[in-house]
């Protein structure tokens, strides 16, 4: 007689697929942000000022770097999340520390540029970040993610 010893993960409930699709959805864009921006879209960067853009492309190289781990970080945790990868936990750990090095440097930059209303934003995609984040763990703690 054999023993069956192995353990059934619990379901990740209907929720998985919610905070999976909008995480996935939400960086997506951010991805998309970086790559106009990066290959320097004509169209996509029209809106912006000229200040704004000369700023932009003469950020040293570690400030494109942070904004890489961001974008990308979360948007490879949100795939990871879908396919109940524990994953999901590094990879939106490294998309919260990209961004959290993003607002220090933007913080301390006291030449750099100001948006209307984008004072806020920094915050608002850390506190997206820190979320996502939070989700994953709690998910991976359940045992939810392999």
């Amino acid at each position: 007689m054999t023993e069956n010893t192995s353990v059934i993960a619990p379901k990740a409930g209907w929720h998985i697929w919610l905070v999976g699709i909008l995480a996935l959805v939400w960086n997506a864009f951010g991805c998309f942000d970086f790559v106009m921006t990066a290959t320097r879209n004509e169209a996509y960067l029209a809106p912006f000022p000229q200040e704004m853009l000369d700023y932009w492309f003469a950020m040293p190289w570690w400030v494109w770097g942070a904004w890489v781990m961001g974008v990308f970080g979360g948007f490879f945790g949100a795939v990871a999340l879908l396919l109940r990868s524990a994953w999901a936990v590094k990879l939106f750990a490294v998309s919260l520390l990209g961004a959290i090095i993003s607002l220090i440097d933007g913080m301390m930059d006291t030449d750099a540029p100001k948006m209307e209303g984008g004072e806020i934003f920094p915050y608002l995609i850390i506190a997206i970040a820190l979320i996502q984040l939070a989700y994953a763990w709690w998910q991976m703690k359940r045992g939810a993610l392999r």
